[in-house]
């Protein structure tokens, strides 16, 4: 009997996908852990495995369909001997069946396709307790999905306040109306989803802000001295990332976030960078900078901003993240604000680096000098709180030396 090919779930928080390419066509023999199709989330393009032998048969949803919901049937998969017949009717995501547990057997160690070990790795599951139900015990990704919770077929869906009644005219209408010319530009996945983050972000969230110039001659000064040596290349926003995450350690209250049941306070300095990709903005995320070296940041922001760019960012290198920065300085800006990025309490809005008068002594003097400001939750940093960490930050920027402490 043919077996239904459902819309894989490639992150905790997708609910819907698009199928930017079949790499299998229907009649191709398939195996445990064979890449059957790309599949585009809201903010990367990943690979989706067979989570076991078979025969492809019928593709209910052609490459390039946008909006599949999580669970509805994209292809089936056939026995030997079974011949494709006329395509199913897809089962809504709310009554797809589920699989059943898989029990858990000690073991020493298992073989995994690569997806279902991040998979594994993003549940927190161990996969020495797994029993596989690929080839040769091979854990696959229905062995994960089968381990999951699942919320229960019959819940009824959340309701929501509806969205205000515009004012007037939306963009498209109003241009009709008065016959200017424009060219539609349909919304992608990760516009849609920053649209909606944004919106979020501004109508829930209390922002306040607190603002601070800094002085960065020393800074560009042993950034020269460091670049100079064999294999060194690193940029200001490495060291911008590494005293983020530093004066997070020295003042912990900064790194929290609010939530109903509490304040999550963070014992890691998981930093959130913005990223400008055609498809729009994503913040890949430098785990645990406050124990890494100028030259690890540099480097693992390099990888993380080149995949961010292609759109093979894993779920986990983008979501999360404690704190946030976004820095325009490379574009000349000033000094601006940025929108939290939820559930974050903070996000650092840097400005570029730029000669300017200052008072040193009672003489003015020109000093280099980099405006920085800290957008807060008021709801789980307090003024006194981000003002403590602005200066800790301040303090390591404009003695960059303690950073190679």
């Amino acid at each position: 009997m043919a077996t239904d090919i459902l819309m894989p779930a490639l992150s905790p928080t997708m609910t819907e996908g698009k199928i930017a390419a079949w790499l299998k066509a229907p009649g191709d023999r398939v195996r445990a852990g064979d890449v059957l199709a790309e599949i585009e989330t809201d903010k990367a393009s990943m690979e989706f495995e067979a989570a076991e032998d078979g025969i492809l048969g019928t593709i209910l949803v052609p490459a390039g369909r946008e909006g599949v919901a999580v669970n509805t049937p994209i292809a089936t998969l056939l026995a030997d001997g079974e011949t494709a017949t006329a395509a199913p009717t897809p089962v809504p995501a709310a009554v797809a069946t589920v699989r059943p547990a898989v029990a858990a057997a000690p073991a020493a160690s298992r073989a995994a396709s690569p997806l279902a070990r991040r998979m594994a790795a993003q549940a927190g599951f161990d996969l020495a307790a797994i029993t596989g139900s690929g080839p040769q015990g091979r854990i696959v990704k229905a062995d994960i999905e089968a381990l999951m919770p699942r919320p229960a077929a019959t819940q009824a869906a959340p309701v929501t306040a509806p969205a205000p009644a515009p004012s007037g005219p939306g963009a498209r209408q109003l241009a009709d109306l008065l016959d200017i010319p424009y060219r539609l530009e349909p919304l992608s996945g990760m516009r849609r989803t920053i649209a909606r983050r944004l919106t979020e972000a501004k109508q829930t969230v209390p922002h306040f802000y607190l603002g601070v110039d800094i002085e960065v001659d020393a800074l560009l000064a042993l950034r020269g001295t460091l670049n100079a040596q064999p294999g060194v290349r690193l940029s200001v926003n490495d060291f911008v990332i590494r005293a983020a995450a530093l004066a997070l350690k020295q003042v912990p209250a900064a790194n929290a976030s609010y939530d109903d049941g509490g304040i999550l306070r963070y014992e890691r300095a998981d930093i959130s960078v913005a990223v400008a990709t055609p498809a729009g903005l994503i913040t890949p995320i430098v785990k645990g900078a406050e124990a890494r070296g100028l030259a690890d940041i540099s480097a693992a922001m390099k990888d993380l901003a080149a995949r961010a760019r292609e759109g093979r960012l894993r779920p986990e290198e983008y979501q999360g993240g404690t704190f946030s920065i976004s820095n325009l300085g490379m574009f000349g800006i000033r000094q601006f604000e940025a929108v939290i990025n939820p559930p974050q309490g903070c996000i650092l809005a840097v400005g570029a680096s730029e000669p300017r008068p200052v008072v040193r002594g009672g003489a003015l003097a020109i000093a280099t000098v980099m405006t920085c400001t800290l957008s807060v939750d008021h709801r789980v940093v307090d003024g006194a709180v981000g003002a403590e960490w602005l200066n800790a930050f301040k303090a390591l920027i404009e003695r960059p030396e303690t950073m190679l402490l």
